[in-house]
């Protein structure tokens, strides 16, 4: 017990708790704000467990000499945000955004330097607590302010109607077939062999998954009707 106790008394245990307010503020953004809305269970796995990685990575990587630090850490999380950007998968800009959050915080708080010998000890923990309620607010707000639009990918067969003259119809038979509100569409590509065409619809949704992936078009092929 004493050596539990000597543990949590030295740097590591303040290591230990800067730790838990990073999960537990990471935890808030990603349930509370991110969950609520989209919905995505493969996301919020993600958006956790690499909460939790980067963290302990960058911490071991500040227990390098001071001098070389900041330039393995930097080395290090530009090899991470290499491997990420050649996955399989697209991911949907909303999601990237509280990937790039939930990193920064992470680094944030792995990489800020509170001693337990320092006087001024409690005021940076609570500088730190500050920067939380400050990133947490501002995704509150914007969350509340922005209404969620999600696109699908549809393969359609009246390839005749995405004409531009004909965008109201084309609309209210997408509308009448999914059962939601569109905002935008998107034609992209067209199979004149098989009367079909791949349109990404725009619409306003809570918790709707997209199906990006599932048909190619090459970004230059999208035109708006």
């Amino acid at each position: 017990m004493e050596q539990i106790a000597q543990i949590f008394s030295n740097d590591f245990g303040n290591t230990l708790l800067r730790f838990f307010i990073c999960v537990l503020v990471n935890w808030i953004i990603v349930d509370r704000l991110y969950y609520r809305k989209a919905h995505r269970r493969d996301f919020y796995f993600t958006f956790m467990l690499i909460s939790v990685a980067i963290f302990f990575l960058v911490y071991f990587m500040m227990g390098m000499d001071r001098g070389k630090a900041t330039m393995g850490v930097g080395l290090g999380l530009f090899g991470i945000f290499s491997i990420m950007r050649y996955r399989t998968d697209t991911m949907p800009v909303r999601e990237m955004t509280y990937l790039f959050i939930i990193v920064c915080l992470s680094v944030v708080h792995a990489m800020i330097d509170i001693e337990q010998t320092d006087p001024n000890h409690f005021a940076d923990m609570g500088k730190l607590v500050v920067i939380d309620l400050i990133v947490v607010l501002a995704i509150l707000l914007c969350e509340m302010k922005l209404k969620v639009q999600t696109t699908k990918l549809v393969q359609y067969d009246r390839i005749e109607l995405i004409k531009p003259e004909k965008y109201d119809e084309l609309k209210a038979d997408l509308e009448q077939r999914l059962g939601i509100k569109i905002l935008k569409i998107d034609v992209g590509g067209v199979d004149f062999l098989k009367d079909s065409a791949v349109l990404r619809i725009t619409y306003e949704g809570h918790g709707a998954k997209d199906v990006d992936g599932q048909f190619t078009v090459r970004k230059s092929q999208w035109r708006e009707v």
